[in-house]
């Protein structure tokens, strides 16, 4: 199986994953939610774009959009809680 199929099918898992949190209300819910969001940006970044093999690019890309989702995060505990 070549890394295309195998970026295609994480990413076919992670919005399954996404799709049965959907319903689920609450803290956890949200943050469970922001974190599929992260991997599935990193598999498509990774893959599909093949950051993965430009040294430096793929973390370079990662770290404002973890910086990004973990002050949504933050937001999300502060007003649910």
């Amino acid at each position: 199986m070549d890394a295309l199929t195998r970026t295609w099918l994480l990413l076919l898992g992670l919005t399954l994953a996404t799709a049965l949190l959907a319903g689920i209300d609450g803290r956890l819910a949200a943050l469970a939610l922001l974190a599929l969001a992260w991997l599935k940006a990193r598999a498509i970044l990774g893959g599909f774009l093949h950051l993965r093999a430009a040294p430096g690019w793929l973390g370079a890309a990662m770290l404002p959009l973890g910086i990004w989702l973990a002050a949504i995060g933050a937001l999300c505990l502060v007003a649910l809680g």
